[in-house]
């Protein structure tokens, strides 16, 4: 039956388990239940913020993602193409341009450089004057005591090198007259010797003087250059003399007679020295005249031999009672001290004569006249200003002729020179003008060196404004019918050995004979091109001429140029 239970089966069945623990993906059910119950517990304000955020994060990964798939398609599409030209037959025209400021190419400025009143002003700003025309009057005592104070330097100066001048002539000591050395000083090569130092005696023997005294009976018998017989009793012998000076004075004998004193001269012939006993007899009419008593003999004059300059003596002559003449070299010193001082007494001259033609010409400007014909162009004084130091008071410029500083570069300035024509232009107003100058030193700016050149033009109706800006254009050379080629197509690069050369990069099957090897490039160059060197000329602003290397119709490499697709 089957409501009878089946006990065998009942004992046999396996025993139930025990509970076990939910399983693990049970967990986020209950997890996502709390986040839904927090989101429901949120206001409305909140979750819209929340829902906000959440898109923008998604627009940002989006668009990331969007750049590198564009980027990516972009990369991956790159191509690269070679571009050429080829050397032609064409005309060419170097040309230069540029701009300048215009400026008067002659103007004076005159500017007072003491303190001073304004007594007159005669001209007025804008007036035309002529060379010579009066323009102010300014009082200034500054100016006239700078100028009494410079003229004393200047003497001051002056006389002071002079001097130097005078002793420096010293380094080769020497005997102003003739005569014979005595208490002399010993000097040797070496030795020190200091200014004003005295080496020697210098007596003149070459003649010897005697004063005799005369009674006062033979006055105006007796006078100057008259002769007379000297008698030398250590020689037993009489010598012609002759009268030198004669000295009215009055010396009285012990027996009342008066006297008057008279210097005789006589010549040495070498036998005479200086204490001999003489006397002077005179002859008057028939009657000889005696001195009063004997005299002795005198050197003509003696001096002291001095050192004019501090040195190291390099050598001496000096002996006692050695014969010189006039002019001999005695001491021979080095004066480096000496000249070092003449050097800078020169200098000191020098500046002082500069400051006072500095102050005579500021003197001159108190009572300014114009130097050159012009127009005044500024005007800073009035009558009764009080003018203050270093103050410009007049500008005057001869506007009928202006200057133009301009510059042309390395490859044309071979090809300018002054007289060359110039095509200028200020704010539509047109001109011609000429290259007055070109400069051969050089500045160099980006590897680029440009030389100045100046340029004059005719305004003699002043359509040209002074002071301006203005635009000029020079033809520097042509060619009618040369080889040219683009200015891109032409490199100058540097081979392995170092040695720069211009060059072009040739389309050809294999290298061309002519190719140049080692060439170092900075660039790449596709294949296909070879370097060949070439000579080039003049260029404007697109072409440059083609001299040597290459022939017509030959294809060159220019540049790159790189093509991309977008992978749409």
């Amino acid at each position: 039956m089957s409501d009878v239970i089946d006990k065998s089966a009942v004992e046999t069945a396996p025993p139930a388990e025990s509970p076990q623990p939910a399983p693990p993906a049970e967990q986020p059910q209950k997890e996502k239940s709390s986040l839904w119950k927090k989101w429901k517990g949120m206001n409305r304000k909140r979750r819209r913020r929340i829902v906000r955020l959440f898109i923008l994060l998604l627009i940002l990964i989006g668009g990331a993602y969007g750049v590198k798939t564009y980027l990516d398609s972009r990369s991956s599409g790159t191509e690269t193409t070679a571009l050429t030209d080829f050397v032609r037959y064409d005309a060419i025209t170097a040309t230069v341009q540029g701009s300048g400021l215009t400026k008067a190419k002659d103007s004076e400025t005159i500017t007072i450089a003491t303190a001073g009143t304004v007594k007159e002003v005669l001209v007025a700003e804008g007036d035309t004057v002529t060379a010579g025309t009066p323009l102010f009057v300014i009082d200034s005592d500054d100016a006239r005591t700078a100028v009494d104070k410079a003229r004393q330097d200047v003497l001051g100066y002056e006389k002071q090198l002079s001097t130097l001048q005078k002793d420096i002539a010293g380094l080769n000591l020497s005997a102003g007259y003739p005569g014979k050395l005595m208490e002399t000083v010993d000097l040797n090569p070496g030795d020190t010797i200091s200014k004003g130092q005295k080496v020697a005696v210098l007596a003149d023997d070459t003649r010897l003087r005697i004063t005799q005294y005369y009674s006062y009976a033979y006055e105006g018998m007796i006078y100057e250059g008259q002769s007379v017989d000297v008698s030398i009793p250590a020689l037993m012998s009489s010598i012609p003399g002759t009268v030198e000076a004669l000295h009215m004075v009055s010396r009285i004998t012990p027996e009342g007679t008066k006297l008057f004193s008279a210097d005789i001269l006589v010549n040495n012939d070498g036998a005479l020295s200086a204490k001999m006993a003489a006397s002077a007899t005179v002859n008057v009419g028939d009657e000889i005249v005696y001195p009063y008593e004997p005299g002795q003999l005198e050197y003509f004059r003696t001096g002291d031999l001095l050192s004019t300059v501090n040195g190291t003596v390099i050598s001496s002559s000096l002996v006692d009672y050695l014969q010189v003449s006039a002019g001999q070299v005695l001491v021979r010193i080095d004066g480096e001290d000496s000249e070092a001082e003449i050097f800078s007494a020169q200098q000191s001259l020098d500046e002082a004569r500069k400051t006072l033609e500095t102050a005579e010409k500021n003197l001159a400007n108190c009572n300014a006249v114009a130097s050159i014909n012009g127009k005044v162009i500024g005007l800073t004084i009035k009558p009764g200003d009080e003018v203050a130091a270093n103050t410009t008071v007049v500008s005057i410029s001869d506007t009928s002729s202006l200057l133009i500083n301009a510059t042309v570069d390395e490859r044309n300035v071979s090809s300018v020179e002054p007289g060359t024509m110039v095509d200028l232009d200020q704010w539509g107003t047109m001109a011609m003008g000429t290259v007055d100058s070109v400069s051969l030193s050089s500045t160099i700016n980006n590897g680029v060196a440009t030389y100045p050149m100046v340029i004059s033009v005719d305004n003699t109706e002043e359509t040209l404004q002074v002071n301006s800006y203005i635009n000029y254009t020079l033809t520097a050379s042509e060619n009618d019918n040369c080889l040219v080629l683009p200015l891109q197509s032409v490199r100058t690069v540097s081979t392995e050995s170092g040695e720069s050369m211009t060059v072009v990069y040739v389309k050809a099957g294999s290298a061309p004979e002519n190719a140049v090897e080692g060439v170092m490039i900075d660039e790449m160059i596709p294949e296909g091109f070879w370097p060949v060197q070439v000579e080039i000329g003049i260029s404007d602003n697109y072409n440059v001429e083609i001299k040597s290397g290459v022939e017509d119709g030959t294809e060159v490499y220019t540049q790159s140029m790189i093509s991309e697709s977008y992978g749409f």
